[in-house]
């Protein structure tokens, strides 16, 4: 989007603006994006609908979208002091950002929704009320609260069906019965996300699930049915590295948090590489290669299978292109080779000290896996 363009929808919005009371802050509105340029305008009008009589705020934490999506929500924020844009460079995801946007808040609630206008802002006042009640930590806005429905309006069938499996992953991981624990449209006290920011995985989509699964205490939770509208414009964040990142907080959380979801992603990964790495020397072996050849072709398949599962899914927030790639795979293979011999060094070491091999080998397994996720966290994520 030009300059000009951005200008002009300053300038649609301003009036409207120009006329509003000053009021106590109450409510911030945060709002991820990512290639959401021209649904920021829109969005902006809809909240001015819906908040009447509201003292709020709108925060655009935008993960430095290509299409220009801070510099056109910047231009409004200009003549509107009820929008602020954050903008992340070097970092991405869209739990993360909701966590900064909810801790750059000084108001008493916090709402998150999406900028691809799906979610229905119209229930935003009835779920400042019932916040207000003090009755209530959070207010989520869910799209299966009706037992009788059975389509999402705005999923197509394949998301459909995804978002109903994660729902019910959700419930069984959660100490409280929620109809819709992955919803990504929910009102919550400020304090609630305050109390638990640091636990929260800044990787990952799924930020409602992490903040109610976080808490120490049950929270108090209310939901409100709305409909899930079809996409405006922008794109769906949803693909297979947003269902492992899920598939992985859900384990961490029910380890109490004791495995970072990060880690269990990585330790997945390396099984991955175990199969990779017997495949690859069973093919070699049958096409004659001498051991020791086939071992090192297939370890350095392993290794490089590895590197980019982890580099597309486990650090998708922090993933290497071009030359970087390079070099951060050559410090991967290398910091792995020594997280091998390190596996090989304890293993032998242990051995005439436990009844079975398997335990020197479990011993030795667990602190090369410890190595390599550590040390290719620190040099080469």
């Amino acid at each position: 989007m030009s300059q000009d363009e951005a200008d002009r929808v300053s300038r649609s919005v301003e009036g409207a603006s120009a006329a509003e009371p000053a009021r106590g802050l109450e409510l911030s509105v945060v709002v991820p994006t990512f290639n959401e340029a021209a649904n920021v305008a829109p969005l902006i009008r809809k909240l001015e609908t819906a908040l009447v009589d509201i003292g709020w705020q709108v925060i655009f934490v935008d993960d430095d979208s290509p299409d220009g999506t801070a510099r056109v929500v910047k231009a409004i924020a200009a003549t509107d002091p009820r929008v602020a844009c954050l903008r992340r460079v070097g970092r991405r995801g869209l739990a993360g950002a909701v966590i900064e946007g909810a801790l750059a808040s000084a108001a008493p609630y916090v709402a998150v929704i999406d900028g691809d206008m799906q979610h229905d802002e119209g229930l935003l006042p009835a779920m400042l009320q019932v916040l207000r009640g003090g009755q209530t930590d959070i207010v989520i806005g869910s799209r299966y609260l009706k037992p009788e429905a059975r389509v999402v309006n705005g999923l197509d069938g394949h998301r459909a069906w995804g978002s109903r499996f994660a729902n019910w992953l959700g419930r069984r991981a959660l100490s409280v019965e929620l109809t819709d624990p992955v919803s990504g449209f929910f009102m919550a006290r400020r304090e609630v996300v305050d109390r638990v920011a640091p636990k929260l995985s800044a990787s990952g989509f799924k930020v409602l699930f992490d903040i109610v699964a976080s808490q120490p205490e049950p929270l108090r939770c209310v939901e409100l049915g709305y409909e899930f509208r079809p996409r405006v414009a922008g794109e769906s964040k949803l693909d297979n590295g947003v269902v492992a990142q899920y598939l992985s907080l859900l384990g961490s959380k029910m380890t109490k948090d004791v495995i970072s979801p990060r880690a269990l992603m990585f330790l997945a990964v390396g099984g991955s590489g175990v199969a990779v790495q017997l495949a690859a020397l069973e093919v070699l072996r049958h096409f004659g290669l001498h051991f020791a050849v086939a071992q090192t072709v297939a370890a350095l398949l392993a290794m490089t299978s590895n590197f980019l599962i982890n580099n597309t899914v486990t650090y998708r927030d922090r993933r290497k292109h071009g030359w970087g790639m390079l070099v951060a795979y050559a410090r991967f293979c290398l910091l792995c080779s020594a997280g091998l011999a390190a596996n090989v060094a304890v293993a032998t070491f242990a051995r005439p000290y436990v009844p079975a091999d398997w335990i020197a080998s479990v011993a030795g397994a667990g602190v090369g896996a410890g190595w390599n996720y550590v040390s290719t966290a620190l040099a080469v994520w």
